[in-house]
């Protein structure tokens, strides 16, 4: 189930979700250093972290699903935000080159459809960015964060779920180390937090991300293998027909109960 977007608006907004906002989008940013002339979309709740890409980027857009609901962004010029349903997104196929999913996977009920339009709306050589609650992390289990709603995820099944929907897990990376806080001290000393649970602590962070490509030669595969199924399959034929030349086979003469031959 979806946070509601106010929700997740009052927490960006606040001080934690300020702290989170940078040490999360320092990461989205060591994937993607440049995207200069790309189209790139957020789905899920993105838009704190897409900020950064808009004067790059040939285009920038964000979709937010229809069951958490939709808030205007960018607050200055048109805006770049629409609500969609997760699993019928309003975009032609290979229409975008880098996609970015955050408060979305943990919270959907439709995981595989959702994923499944991802795919088709990427680009053959377009990037994937999951981020999502890390099961061993103390973010997962504080429900006064957006971190803490939905099913998080461990680094294995995470990737097991990209692999199940034609991704290919690339790099990955960590986020969120320091307690989900609001104490200044704590959030002073954020970069310290990072560093020291980077090098250390990866298997407790609050957050996983997976950089992921999309695997173009499974879905021929799979298509071969339907026409296969489909080309040796016996055909179809009529109860009554069958039945018909079952009796004639039956009867030397070739006739059938009923015929007129037989009054």
């Amino acid at each position: 189930m979806y946070s509601d977007v106010l929700d997740l608006r009052d927490f960006y907004d606040g001080s934690l979700g300020q702290v989170v906002r940078r040490l999360i989008r320092r990461r989205v940013r060591e994937f993607w250093p440049d995207v200069t002339g790309l189209r790139v979309l957020g789905l899920g709740y993105a838009t704190p972290y897409l900020r950064p890409f808009r004067d790059e980027a040939e285009r920038v857009m964000c979709l937010m699903p229809a069951g958490q609901g939709v808030v205007f962004w960018p607050h200055e010029g048109p805006g770049q935000v629409a609500l969609a349903e997760e699993a019928e997104l309003p975009l032609p196929d290979m229409s975008v080159d880098r996609v970015l999913l955050i408060h979305a996977l943990e919270c959907t009920e439709a995981l595989r459809p959702m994923m499944r339009e991802i795919w088709r709306v990427m680009a053959g050589g377009g990037r994937l960015i999951v981020a999502v609650p890390n099961r061993r992390g103390i973010w997962a289990r504080s429900d006064r964060t957006p971190f803490g709603h939905g099913s998080p995820f461990s680094p294995s099944q995470l990737k097991q779920t990209l692999r199940a929907n034609m991704f290919v897990p690339e790099r990955d990376q960590c986020a969120l180390f320091l307690p989900p806080t609001e104490s200044r001290f704590v959030l002073a000393g954020a970069g310290a937090w990072e560093e020291l649970g980077s090098r250390w602590f990866k298997a407790f962070a609050g957050v996983h991300m997976i950089e992921a490509s999309k695997q173009i030669y499974a879905s021929a595969g799979r298509a071969k293998t339907r026409e296969r199924r489909r080309l040796l399959s016996p055909a179809a034929q009529p109860v009554f027909g069958r039945v018909a030349v079952e009796h004639r086979a039956g009867d030397p003469d070739g006739s059938c109960p009923g015929d007129p031959g037989d009054a």
